[in-house]
C-alpha cells in the first residue's frame, strides 16, 4: 500500500528549481530515508508532504502528490486537516514553553476537546509511544524546557502523536542530539512504524541504512534513485549514487 504518490514533481522558490521531475511512491508503515548532501532539496521534498513549502513566498508547485489517493494540492484540500494526519518533528527539538503536560494536550486542546479523562489518558499513550512516559511521569508539571535535549525531541515526536496522525515526516531529527539520545530515536522508530509511515530527511548514511526500509538519493535537486535500502546501498543503479554512499563526494 503507498501513502504517497508523487508524480512529476517541480518545485520553485522564485527562479530557483529546487526540485525537478520527482516520480516517488511512499508505503504504508515504513521508513523511508531522504539522503543527499546539504542543498539537494530532500528537506524541501519532505515540506512538500504536508505543504509546508506553502508558507515560504514566491514558491510554485507542479505535479501530482496523492495522499491516500487524494490530490494535497486541490484547491478544495484541506491544509489544517492534512498537518494534523502528516505530523513533523523537527531539526532541533522545539517544545512549547509550558509543562510537559501541555505540550502533548496542546494540539488537543486546539481542536476544542476539554475532556480531563481524554486529555489524560491520550498525554500518557502518546509519551509511551514516544518511549519517554517512565522518564517524565512525576515531571508532568515540570517545563518541558528543563528536560534533556534527546528527551525534548521525544516530546516533539509524543506531541505530533497525539492528533492520531498517519504519517510522521522527520527533518534530521538527531542532528542535534548526542549519540546515546539518537539511539533512543532510532529505536523509537522502528517501534513507531507499526502504527505510522515515517519520512526522514538525514544527512548520516549510516542512520539511513540502519533505520530505513527504503532510501531516496536526492543531487541537485534530482532524484537520482530510491529502492530498498539495502539495494541502494549494496547494489546501487547509478554511478553518482555509489559515489555518494563511498564518500568520493558530498
Amino acid at each position: 500500500m503507498k501513502t504517497f504518490e508523487i508524480k512529476d514533481l517541480n518545485l520553485w522558490y522564485g527562479d530557483f528549481h529546487a526540485l525537478k521531475d520527482i516520480d516517488m511512491d511512499i508505503r504504508n508503515n515504513k521508513v523511508s530515508a531522504f539522503i543527499g548532501p546539504s542543498g539537494c532539496g530532500k528537506s524541501t521534498f519532505l515540506r512538500v508532504l504536508n505543504r509546508m513549502n506553502d508558507l515560504i513566498d514566491g514558491t510554485k508547485i507542479t505535479g501530482q502528490v496523492l495522499f491516500n489517493g487524494q490530490e494535497i494540492y486541490a484547491p478544495e484540500s484541506d491544509v489544517v486537516t492534512l498537518r494534523t494526519k502528516v505530523g513533523m518533528v523537527f531539526q532541533k527539538p522545539n517544545p512549547f514553553p509550558m509543562s510537559v503536560y501541555d505540550n502533548v494536550a496542546y494540539g488537543l486542546r486546539v481542536q476544542g476537546i476539554k475532556n480531563k479523562a481524554v486529555l489524560n489518558d491520550t498525554v500518557e499513550d502518546s509519551l509511551k509511544k514516544a518511549a519517554l512516559w517512565e522518564e517524565v511521569k512525576d515531571r508532568l508539571s515540570d517545563n518541558a524546557l528543563q528536560l534533556s535535549g534527546g528527551q525534548q525531541q521525544r516530546l516533539c515526536i509524543a506531541r505530533a502523536i497525539a492528533l492520531s496522525p498517519e504519517v510522521i515526516l522527520m527533518d534530521e531529527p538527531t542532528s542535534a542530539l548526542d549519540p546515546i539520545a539518537t539511539g533512543k530515536i532510532e529505536e523509537l522508530m522502528e517501534s513507531l512504524k507499526k502504527d505510522y509511515t515515517i519520512a526522514i530527511v538525514t544527512l548520516s548514511m549510516q542512520q539511513a541504512a540502519r533505520i530505513s526500509d527504503y532510501t531516496a538519493f536526492f543531487l541537485l535537486g534530482d532524484l537520482i534513485e530510491m529502492g530498498p535500502t539495502r539495494e541502494v546501498f549494496h547494489k546501487p543503479n547509478d554511478k553518482r549514487t555509489e559515489d555518494y554512499i563511498t564518500g568520493r563526494f558530498g
